[in-house]
């Protein structure tokens, strides 16, 4: 997928469109991985937003005592592409940082330049949306990535590998929790924020990362149930969700979400009841192991300490080593984590949760994938 022969020997050229509430994120990991990555031009259409991108450049530098080249600034993507088609710049990937109903058509306009793309979470608002960036970027020969960083956790990888070795045997139960606070305030920083087209609620926007534990960790899903509610926050979606789930190895399961626990944040956690095994990964937003208990004993029960961590925030400390697979895949390597297709599946229980609180039916999974 558009890799040249000099790709392991050229930095990746790379764009970031977006400058928002998760752009510093990105922008401390694309800066710490300089030496695979350049940072050419930050984009976003608010000027505030692009001086405020442009200090935190400049504090991360300091801090890591880099000499960085301040990166170009675009107040719209269609001038960075212009530049792009005009030969005047290069990019070889373009991360997208903006608003999620907005990512298919800026997708769709990348591919075809020949850029790969990166997406925040989720992909799309809709299923048509996150098929149609699929067959673009496929068409283009181009790859897509979504950002999944939770993937990368320490705590959720040494689970997903006790997942992997079958040490659970039968899942009989998994229960995922994502209790947290996002006051009025929150959705009014934006007009885009709490919208159906641009945003999604409280599951297809904050709980989107949890969506995806429930086929990377436990499998495909074969029937959803979900009841959705606005009940505390004057938007458009909900801001909270109880979803019933029974996958296709047989294993029940609950997700609940709310925005409205009292004052903070509390709890985004996964529990996972085996025949032989029991464990709960919690903390704020999954980096602590609260429990793990195994009917055998390995290795890896010693790890348990070392992998948990404290959560400055709730976004996790995956970025770097999400990133550095990105490089890993562009570069022929190895395969991407967390692809266009792995955003899709997410995608797909996220539409089908939907459909389930609109007409009060079970969905079935899997959806309908009409490419043609």
């Amino acid at each position: 997928m558009n890799h040249s022969s000099n790709s392991k020997k050229k930095l990746i050229q790379v764009a970031l469109i977006g400058c928002g509430r998760i752009s510093e994120k990105h922008l401390k990991a694309l800066i710490s991985l300089k030496d695979k990555l350049n940072l050419v031009a930050i984009c976003d259409s608010n000027n505030e937003r692009l001086s405020k991108a442009e200090e935190i450049i400049n504090k991360i530098s300091i801090k890591k005592g880099f000499e960085i080249k301040v990166p170009l600034k675009f107040s719209s993507l269609e001038n960075l592409l212009q530049q792009v088609k005009e030969n005047i710049i290069e990019i070889n990937l373009i991360v997208f940082a903006t608003p999620s109903g907005m990512h298919s058509n800026q997708v769709k306009a990348a591919a075809k330049y020949g850029i790969n793309c990166c997406t925040e979470k989720p992909m799309a608002t809709n299923w048509e949306d996150g098929l149609s960036m699929l067959e673009a970027c496929k068409k283009a020969k181009v790859s897509l990535f979504v950002v999944k960083q939770n993937r990368f956790n320490k705590t959720l990888q040494l689970l997903k590998k006790q997942l992997d070795i079958n040490r659970f045997g039968r899942i009989n139960l998994v229960t995922i929790n994502v209790f947290w606070q996002r006051p009025q305030s929150y959705y009014d920083q934006d007009n885009w924020r709490g919208t159906w087209t641009l945003d999604g609620g409280a599951l297809m926007n904050q709980a989107s990362h949890y969506v995806d534990l429930l086929t990377w960790l436990i499998g495909p899903v074969d029937t959803i149930s979900a009841e959705t509610s606005t009940l505390g926050r004057n938007i458009e979606v909900e801001d909270t969700a109880a979803i019933s789930l029974k996958w296709r190895n047989g294993a029940l399961g609950t997700l609940a979400v709310t925005m409205l626990t009292y004052p903070k944040n509390l709890e985004g956690s996964i529990t996972i009841l085996g025949e032989k095994g029991t464990v709960k990964v919690g903390g704020i937003s999954v980096n602590q192991i609260e429990e793990w208990n195994f009917q055998d004993n390995t290795k890896d029960d010693e790890l348990v300490d070392a992998v948990s961590y404290q959560a400055s925030n709730v976004y996790g400390e995956g970025h770097i080593p999400y990133y550095e697979n990105v490089i890993s895949a562009l570069n022929g390597e190895s395969k991407p984590m967390c692809d266009g297709e792995s955003g899709l599946k997410s995608l797909e229980l996220l539409v089908a949760s939907y459909l389930s609180s609109q007409s009060g039916k079970k969905i079935k999974i899997p959806l309908e994938r009409d490419f043609n």
